[in-house]
């Protein structure tokens, strides 16, 4: 038996419809070998069903199976015969038993949405993004917080101090609008905002008021008060802050700010994706009120700190609830002990719940009409696994109602299949299918750059398992829209870890994450985002060469005027492509081959069929490719598309050609090709990455 004609993934040219609905007709296909198998069967816990063949294309046979699913999941694999040989097929592929653990699984009724399904997406961390209008500045002294005073930096090019959290570049939400034609420019399909709402940090997971744009980042039409003196602390005193961020008319103009840059994002045809923080709020938040910026404002009722008849006590969890720890009562739960970062307590109040819930609504409904929300540790909200999956059921129906195509994508880290099962989340920040493995096997680093692993450097065995196993742990719908990222504001710059330094800023220097980087390893992995299956997510800045550790090192300003405009203009390339091809959006995945710091993986959909190949030596390479795998003619020919190579990249047009379905590539150094195939039946252009 050829084993390596055996396929199925899936997809849409494996199951269809590709997101059936409950008691939908449903046709299931294999592919093998032509005319190599005896025997085809689809195998569920109930039964083993035979599979008819449907037809003969090129070198292979397609077999199908046609049932009417119910309401639950339906789980299965194929079971492959020839002769005296069986073989099993699942999600990672061959078995002489039946894996259950990597059945194939389809849940009726679950669906992503198609605009997020391959999107690509540019993540914002808005204050070192683009300062559009600098009479929103957070001023110095304008507020204390964490040990210390708010400071604006005057300097764009200074790098982060390393406890910056209360420093502010000046970045903000015209400042986006300002630069929507260079984000159209280079691709983007999808902005995801780090959050917007009022918050005391430059990171803004330290919520104020889930209810409105932070003033800072918006408008403020209504100026005065003073900053605090030296000396002073009590951010009751900081009256400048407290008119900014608490006055509605700032609140309500920063609000219809964001609508007009929403209104704009969709114009041009781009979504929009808020970040929500519902496990925790802060501690300046307007229901807890620890700074008592709220305090004896007629337009607020009093905070839970302050008052025990505040009508959001139940919202926090306090340790001391006797009457004499009021007021002021600073016994509550902290997200990780973190007193700045009140843990919101769901179990207790229905009310909160509802509030959040409200929350979720509201944002992807008019006027705001955002695309979509990303959940920021969503595993940890509540005190319980139990409530926590309760909670997030109802967080996709009240947005899902609301909006049924938002997007919904949660933080997560680990096996995130229990949320992943239809009702709850969409996908996730694809950490476990994705940047690890890409990091580990481009660099031998680990993400945060904390670590260096040899034996992991271009170790294709890791590689593959690694993929494998992660994505069998996702739905199909949940892997295409799975965001997909080398870097983001939680883990260093990738191109940084090229440089394979162990370390952070703080003990390093920030110097240091620029030097003896390898760009044309950069752009391996570009190759590799830009080819896998999922939403390709580029780190504003990745684009243009910006390095640095870990937070707050990888938060550096984008460096206008300065860019590495080749980079830049890389990348393009790479989502023009993506973009103009949907196998890239919703194609079939296959591994074709690989050794020690090589890679080579296939993605097709009917004519449109891509072949990525990838040398990660620091030396010359010939790497011969079985494209037959993709469903490619055995002989053909090829047109190169785009080449990177260790000093650069080139789309000049050169030709190959495939002989006895594979194609010999000549590698140079840290390289990545791409090639056009042309097929005479059809006629069509068939591109080879």
């Amino acid at each position: 038996m050829n084993k390596t004609a055996l396929f199925c993934d899936g997809t849409e040219g494996y199951v269809y419809p590709p997101e059936p609905k409950e008691s939908e007709l449903v046709t299931f296909r294999f592919r093998t070998a032509k005319d190599d198998v005896d025997r085809v069967g689809l195998v569920t816990s109930a039964d083993t069903y035979v599979m008819e063949k449907e037809c003969t294309q090129g070198e292979f046979d397609y077999y199908t199976f046609e049932t009417r699913l119910g309401e639950e999941p339906f789980r299965y694999c194929f079971e492959v015969q020839s002769g005296t040989e069986k073989y099993y097929y699942g999600r990672c592929g061959i078995s002489r038993e039946i894996l259950e653990y990597y059945n194939f699984v389809v849940v009726p009724g679950f669906s992503t949405p198609d605009w997020a399904k391959g999107a690509v997406m540019y993540q914002i961390f808005t204050d070192r993004f683009y300062n559009g209008d600098k009479s929103n500045d957070v001023e110095t002294n304008e507020y204390y917080y964490i040990g210390d005073y708010s400071q604006r930096v005057t300097n764009w090019d200074k790098y982060p101090a390393s406890m910056g959290v209360r420093e502010f570049y000046g970045g903000d939400l015209q400042g986006v609008m300002d630069k929507l034609d260079y984000l159209q420019d280079l691709g983007v399909e999808v902005v995801y905002f780090n959050p917007l709402f009022v918050s005391p940090s430059n990171h803004k997971y330290d919520i104020q008021d889930y209810d409105y744009i932070d003033p800072h980042y918006g408008k403020i039409v209504d100026d005065g008060g003073e900053v605090l003196p030296n000396g002073v602390t009590d951010n009751s005193q900081a009256t400048k802050y407290k008119k900014r961020t608490t006055g509605l008319k700032n609140l309500e103009a920063s609000n219809e700010l964001f609508i007009k840059l929403v209104e704009e994002l969709h114009r041009r045809g781009m979504k929009v994706i808020l970040d929500g923080v519902f496990n925790h709020c802060g501690s300046f938040n307007k229901w807890m009120d620890r700074e008592r910026i709220y305090e004896g404002e007629e337009d607020y009722e009093p905070g839970a700190y302050v008052s025990a008849d505040s009508p959001y006590r139940s919202y926090f969890r306090f340790f001391k609830e006797g009457p004499e720890n009021w007021p002021y009562n600073g016994n509550y739960d902290g997200w990780w002990g973190h007193d700045t970062l009140p843990k919101l307590n769901y179990e207790d109040s229905v009310k909160l719940e509802n509030y959040i819930l409200y929350i979720g609504r509201k944002w992807v409904s008019p006027p705001y009409n955002v695309d979509g929300w990303r959940l920021d540790v969503a595993a940890d909200l509540g005190r319980s696994n139990e409530y926590n999956h309760e909670f997030w059921q109802k967080f996709r129906r009240a947005v899902k109602d609301a909006n049924p195509n938002a997007l919904i994508l949660a933080e997560h880290y680990g096996d995130p299949s229990d949320w992943l099962k239809g009702d709850e989340w969409d996908t996730v920040m694809n950490y476990d299918a994705f940047m690890e493995p890409v990091t580990w096997f481009l660099t031998g680093m680990e993400k945060h750059s904390d670590e260096a692993r040899e034996e992991l450097l271009g170790n294709i065995d890791n590689f593959i398992g690694s993929m494998a196993h992660h994505m069998s742990n996702m739905l199909t719908p949940s892997l295409q829209v799975a965001m997909n990222e080398l870097s983001n504001h939680d883990h260093s710059r990738f191109l940084t870890r090229t440089n394979h330094m162990v370390g952070r800023v703080e003990h390093l220097g920030p110097e240091a994450a620029n030097e003896y980087v390898n760009k044309a390893v950069m752009r391996e992995a570009v190759v590799m985002q830009m080819t896998w299956v999922g939403a390709p997510t580029v780190y504003y800045g990745d684009e243009a060469g910006v390095c640095g550790f870990t937070d707050p090192d990888n938060r550096r300003t984008y460096p206008w005027g300065h860019e590495d405009q080749e980079l830049i203009a890389f990348h393009k390339e790479a989502i023009r492509i993506h973009k103009e091809h949907p196998a890239l959006k919703t194609g079939s995945l296959k591994i074709l081959g690989g050794e020690e710091n090589i890679l080579s993986y296939a993605r097709f959909k009917g004519h449109d069929r891509i072949i990525v190949v990838i040398n990660n030596r620091s030396e010359r390479a010939e790497v011969k490719v079985p494209v037959w795998e993709a469903e490619i003619p055995i002989k053909c020919r090829m047109k190169r598309l785009l080449y990177s190579y260790k000093d650069g990249y080139t789309t000049e047009y050169e030709e190959y050609l495939v002989e006895d379905g594979e194609v010999v590539a000549n590698m140079g150094p840290h390289s990545a090709l791409v090639l056009g195939m042309r097929n005479e039946e059809d006629h069509d252009w068939l591109y080879i990455l």
